[in-house]
C-alpha cells in the first residue's frame, strides 16, 4: 500500500515498495526506487535532476535508490544518482548531491550539505550543519559533530580536488575543519575547533590550529576512571551491539 499526501507528484517511472509514505507537496522524479517502509515527509524532492538536465535535450535521470525503512524529513533534496542504504534517516532541509553512496543505518542531521561523489559506510552519524566536500570517504561508525567542514580543494579555485578520508570509529568534534587530502586514522578523536592539516595516526587525540597530537586516546578516562576509548566498549545507543556488548558483536561477525 502506498500512502500519498495531497499535491505530491510521483513519476510513473518511479518504483515504490510496500508501505511507502509520501507527504504533502513532495516530488518523486523518474527512476527513483523507494524500497519497503520508506517515509518521505512533506516538501521533499527525491531524484532532483542533475545539471545535464538543463543543458541537453536527451537527458535521462540516473537511478536514485533509498533503502528499506528509511526516513527523509521535510524539505530535503536528494539528487538523482544517490544511493542511500537501509535504515537511513535525515533531518530537515538536507541537501544530498549526486554520487553520494551510504551504507546502512546512517544519520544525516538538519541542514547538512553533502556535496556529491562521496562514500559513507555503515552507522555514520552526521550531526546538524555538517559540510562534506566531494571525494570524501567516511568509514563505518564515524560520528561527525555540528559545523564540521571536510574540504577538498588545496589551491582554490581548481579542478584538482582531493577528498578527506576518515577511518572507522573516529569522532570529529564540533566546528573542526579538515583540509584537502588529509586522512584521519581509525579510533581517533579530533577536538572541537581543530584545523587538521596533516594525516592523523590511529588512536590519536588531536587539538588546535594547526591540529597536533596530544595523546593516545586509550590514555583518556571517563569521570569514574574507566577507559573512554575505544568508545564502542562504553556506548551502544543505536549501535548493532546494543544489549550484547561490542566484544560479543564482533565475535558474531566473524563466525
Amino acid at each position: 500500500m502506498i500512502f500519498k499526501g495531497g499535491n505530491s507528484v510521483v513519476s510513473p517511472r518511479a518504483r515504490l515498495g510496500r508501505n511507502v509514505r509520501i507527504g504533502d507537496r513532495s516530488v518523486i522524479h523518474d527512476n527513483v526506487v523507494l524500497e519497503d517502509d520508506v517515509t518521505i515527509a512533506n516538501d521533499c524532492v527525491i531524484g532532483e535532476p542533475q545539471s545535464d538536465y538543463y543543458e541537453g535535450e536527451h537527458y535521462n535521470n540516473p537511478e536514485t535508490s533509498i533503502g528499506s525503512g528509511s526516513l527523509i524529513r521535510s524539505h530535503a533534496i536528494v539528487y538523482a544518482g544517490v544511493s542511500l542504504g537501509s535504515g537511513f534517516s535525515c533531518g530537515h532541509r538536507v541537501t544530498i548531491r549526486e554520487g553520494v553512496s551510504t551504507g546502512k543505518s546512517c544519520r544525516v542531521g538538519t541542514l547538512c550539505d553533502l556535496q556529491g561523489n562521496l562514500t559513507m559506510g555503515d552507522y555514520v552519524w552526521l550531526h546538524s550543519n555538517v559540510h562534506l566536500g566531494q571525494g570524501s570517504l567516511i568509514e563505518d561508525f564515524v560520528f561527525i559533530y555540528p559545523y564540521v567542514v571536510l574540504t577538498n580543494d588545496p589551491l582554490p579555485p581548481s579542478d584538482q580536488l582531493r577528498g578527506v578520508t576518515v577511518r572507522r570509529y573516529t569522532q570529529i568534534g564540533t566546528m573542526s575543519v579538515v583540509m584537502p587530502g588529509v586522512e584521519i586514522g581509525s579510533n581517533s578523536l579530533v577536538g572541537a575547533g581543530a584545523v587538521v592539516t596533516k594525516n592523523v595516526e590511529d588512536f590519536s587525540c588531536v587539538v588546535g590550529n594547526p591540529a597536533k597530537r596530544v595523546k593516545d586516546v586509550r590514555e583518556m578516562k571517563m569521570p569514574d576512571g574507566t577507559p573512554a576509548y575505544p568508545w564502542p566498549h562504553r556506548f551502544d545507543r543505536g549501535m548493532p551491539w546494543a544489549g550484547i556488548g561490542y566484544d560479543a558483536w564482533i565475535q558474531s561477525q566473524t563466525r
